[in-house]
């Protein structure tokens, strides 16, 4: 099983310098790397205030000249605010920048600012992610594309920038609800399953997905992703204190946000809770982290961790990083995942 670093794009804008926050974030990639973690994952967002973000392209290609293998993606590019012609260019530049070491994550978003920002409808994203799809896949492998859909016209372009992977890079596809499930499936594409579902629904979302490929004559690409808030401690209760702070304020903006297809437990539990070491907030996080976080020792994350493979997936990304963690307690977070439980899950 492939362990991916998710970025944890959750710094608050009050809390640090932008400079340093790049500096910091570089720091995360080069101490992953050494950890032994096989992919490096960033996400993307617009105005996503109150935290401070960069964007994806730029950062990713800046690492990619960093010294190692470790593979990149964006986990997730919200495509339906951006032109799928650029998406393509873009991600076949990257594509050859690392040497065929990047992965196209792409997903809905679920920010109403961000579709009034860019001049899309929020109805739209669908839509518009299923058209651009169909754009870059015939850009990547085409010789000639003509394309007359409802968003974009083209006509009798002939694509110049090829990605280096053959026949093209992987295409990972969000989903967090059951159409979006079936539009991935349908596509063919390899299914991303986000942080916030509940392991009872992703396993429902799991067999969605496998009879919506037979349904539709479509072969299974492989490979399944899937996406997990995640905590390791040398015991439960060290993992659970010092996450508490940091997940609740993650989840409180959340709810502020309004994100689409969230448990409504999780949002409504964990936004809540008070910062204590003790109280109701400690077992309702626990009674979510038995089906949606991964969270405790290091021996017990590796057990969560198996039950994802066994539902077929390759692929998770874990978020060790949160709102209120310092320097020194991320990059011992990462350096104690590299040394206690990727070993282990790498293997399974």
């Amino acid at each position: 099983m492939e362990v991916g670093y998710q970025v944890g794009q959750v710094v608050p804008r009050d809390s640090m310098d932008l400079q340093d926050q790049w500096k910091f974030q570089l720091k995360q990639f080069t101490e992953s790397r050494d950890a032994g973690f096989d992919m490096y994952c960033w996400a993307h967002h617009y105005l996503i205030d109150p935290f401070q973000h960069f964007q994806p392209f730029p950062i990713l290609s800046r690492l990619a000249a960093e010294p190692g293998n470790m593979k990149l993606a964006t986990s997730i590019l919200v495509l339906p605010l951006l032109n799928p012609v650029d998406v393509a260019e873009q991600a076949a530049t990257l594509d050859h920048i690392s040497g065929g070491r990047f992965t196209l994550g792409v997903g809905l978003g679920y920010r109403p600012e961000e579709c009034e920002a860019f001049g899309t409808k929020m109805s739209e994203r669908g839509a518009r992610t299923k058209e651009s799809l169909e754009i870059i896949k015939k850009l990547w492998t085409e010789d000639n594309v003509t394309h007359n859909g409802r968003f974009w016209q083209i006509t009798d372009a002939k694509p110049t920038a090829r990605p280096y992977q053959k026949p093209h890079l992987p295409v990972w596809q969000a989903a967090m609800s059951d159409p979006a499930v079936k539009r991935v499936a349908e596509a063919g594409d390899i299914l991303y399953i986000g942080p916030a579902n509940s392991y009872s629904t992703i396993k429902r979302h799991v067999e969605l997905y496998h009879e919506t490929l037979q349904a539709n004559d479509k072969e299974h690409p492989g490979d399944m992703v899937v996406v997990r808030e995640f905590y390791a401690g040398n015991t439960r209760q060290e993992a659970l204190d010092k996450a508490r702070w940091g997940f609740k304020k993650k989840y409180d903006v959340y709810a502020m946000h309004g994100m689409h297809g969230v448990e409504p437990e999780l949002v409504e539990k964990v936004a809540p809770m008070q910062g204590t070491s003790s109280g109701t907030g400690d077992s309702e996080l626990e009674t979510l982290m038995d089906d949606t976080f991964i969270l405790g020792s290091g021996e017990e994350c590796v057990e969560q961790i198996g039950k994802y493979r066994d539902l077929g997936f390759t692929h998770i990304a874990l978020r060790l990083f949160y709102p209120g963690m310092s320097e020194t307690q991320t990059l011992e977070h990462i350096e104690y995942v590299g040394r206690t439980i990727l070993p282990t899950v790498q293997k399974i």
